[in-house]
């Protein structure tokens, strides 16, 4: 297959393809893509863009630096030894794949000033803020302490059992162009093997494959830009899924 993703082409085998995650493949083709017919579409309706080979170039609005890092990291993924294996049938038929937790966040955020001046500028540096505050669970623990759900520090302590550090970052972040909005992600290998507490959440998380999970809060935060104070509210999707290759 040849995507071309805003602009930066690449060649990705269907196999590859297929076993990207769930989320991740609704993003990149929200309308869908016939994988059996050479004739496909962007997801705008146009046709594909024919090179001076003639090769079809299918059209697709994702960031590639986010694909890049999804396929790198399916490449370290590859050069690990394969999981120990769960004492479950429900895992059995998965003895040869490695199996990675995959968390992505969508953030859509908006600003309030209070005088309004160049809205473009200020919207960007919003933007630009929330980016830099990259600490995977801080926005999720500032609403632990608020709220005092519990449900939530249960899902930080099975993420971290699973293989994640409180401390983490997500290892892509980045602004979508022309909106208020930043997509940030971030993988790693599920651990299946420790404590017995350790592998009772493997198998929990196993229940993620091809069937991702969300959840969708609301935060507010100040900052200082542009000499006024400017009050930020961001609205998070997180969506955790099981990924195999």
């Amino acid at each position: 297959l040849h995507l071309e993703l805003r602009g930066t082409r690449i060649d990705l085998d269907r196999d590859t393809l297929v076993s990207l995650p769930e989320s991740l493949l609704i993003a990149m083709f929200p309308h869908g893509l016939a994988l059996n017919k050479p004739d496909v579409y962007s997801d705008h309706g146009e046709s594909p863009s024919p090179s001076s080979d003639n090769t079809l170039w299918t059209f697709v609005d994702f960031d590639p630096a986010c694909l890049d890092y999804i396929l790198q990291y399916y490449r370290q993924a590859l050069t690990q030894p394969l999981p120990t294996q769960l004492n479950t049938t429900a895992y059995s038929p998965l003895a040869d794949k490695h199996p990675i937790i995959v968390l992505r966040e969508e953030l859509e955020y908006f600003g309030l000033p209070k005088n309004k001046g160049d809205m473009a500028t200020l919207k960007l540096a919003c933007g630009q803020h929330l980016v830099q505050h990259n600490s995977i669970f801080s926005a999720l623990q500032k609403n632990i302490t608020r709220q005092k759900n519990v449900a939530e520090q249960h899902l930080i302590e099975m993420l971290c059992d699973a293989g994640f550090q409180p401390t983490d970052r997500w290892g892509y972040r980045a602004l979508e162009p022309m909106r208020t909005c930043i997509t940030s992600m971030s993988m790693v290998m599920l651990k299946t093997s420790g404590s017995e507490h350790a592998m009772a959440t493997a198998q929990k998380l196993l229940l993620f494959w091809r069937k991702p999970a969300r959840k969708c809060w609301w935060d507010g935060t100040s900052f200082e830009t542009q000499d006024q104070t400017i009050r930020l509210w961001a609205r998070r999707t997180w969506t955790l899924e099981l990924a195999l290759v």
